[in-house]
């Protein structure tokens, strides 16, 4: 991939694939090729083909999805499995069809069995049940790595497939009713204390374990892997360091600097009780996160102050 080389990221708007963006940008690729929701929407098959016959990308990162929290998941699945899969064939199809020479697509870390051995491998990818709450998403997903892994087998195809933890960081989206935790608890936390309440509630018991990474290192694995990683089999991001969201609550409540309690809604589901990555595997690449949690939140904070 030279810097000369045209690169397509697939939504290029959203968490991932704004971080995509810097990134190549800071590198000094100059050749980036982007398509907002308005001007493409990847769902439609006609729309999409004529894209990648008339621009030709030569480089695909995959990072167009609908994606959400617990509640959103829950919510809406069959908007999550359907949008998913449309988007995935539409450009995993054309890519072939065109002769992309490169393509990544970013998975994620809830295609692993609900009660996987813990940390979790890359091979116990597909060994058992999912996770309820978000199974549609988790299943678009999973045939979007299958799809990418038959191309390879039958055309001889260079699709890569990276399975991020949970991600955080600018243009995250903080809208309660369908952000993932992190950006959810920076913004109740940041609500009550302009509002100066007195509790915010986090939902369940506070004792789920999860891992976070911050995006703007996702971005960096995402390029060091489109240079380095030519394997079909799957390959996880992450930090390999988990922490419980109660933990993670009292850490934002700090940076955020409310006064007040935190009180548990155990009604609420928990999710997966612990999910955490073996990132072996990318550590034998040659590539280590470089964000620590609280300086990623900090940077995060302060981006959403400045933007929202």
């Amino acid at each position: 991939m030279e810097k000369n080389s045209k690169i397509y990221i697939a939504g290029h708007k959203g968490l991932v694939g704004s971080a995509i963006t810097r990134k190549l940008l800071k590198l000094g690729y100059k050749n980036l090729i982007f398509r907002t929701f308005k001007e493409l929407d990847l769902t439609n098959q006609s729309a999409t083909a004529i894209f990648f016959k008339t621009e030709k990308p030569e480089y695909v990162f995959l990072a167009a999805a609908k994606v959400g929290g617990i509640k959103a998941n829950n919510d809406c699945p069959a908007d999550f499995i359907y949008q998913n899969l449309e988007v995935q064939n539409n450009v995993i199809s054309n890519a072939y069809v065109n002769k992309v020479k490169k393509l990544l697509f970013l998975g994620s870390s809830c295609i692993y069995p609900r009660d996987s051995v813990q940390p979790i491998k890359e091979n116990y990818f597909l060994t058992g049940p999912l996770e309820k709450t978000n199974d549609a998403y988790a299943i678009a997903k999973i045939a979007g790595i299958k799809m990418c892994q038959s191309y390879n087998k039958q055309y001889g195809t260079n699709y890569i497939c990276v399975m991020p933890t949970n991600l955080y960081g600018p243009n995250d989206n903080f809208d309660l009713e369908s952000s993932h935790v992190l950006p959810a608890l920076l913004r109740k936390f940041h609500d009550a204390k302009v509002k100066n309440k007195k509790k915010v509630v986090i939902w369940g018991t506070g004792k789920a374990m999860r891992e976070f990474l911050y995006v703007d290192d996702l971005a960096d694995a995402c390029v060091h892997l489109m240079k380095k990683y030519n394997s079909s089999e799957i390959i996880n991001i992450g930090t390999g360091k988990d922490i419980t969201i109660e933990n993670l609550a009292e850490i934002i409540k700090k940076i955020v600097g409310f006064k007040g309690k935190i009180v548990n809604d155990k009604t609420k589901p928990d999710g997966t009780p612990k999910k955490l990555l073996d990132v072996s595997r990318l550590h034998s690449t040659g590539w280590k996160h470089k964000t620590n949690l609280k300086e990623g939140i900090k940077k995060t904070y302060q981006w959403f102050l400045k933007n929202k």
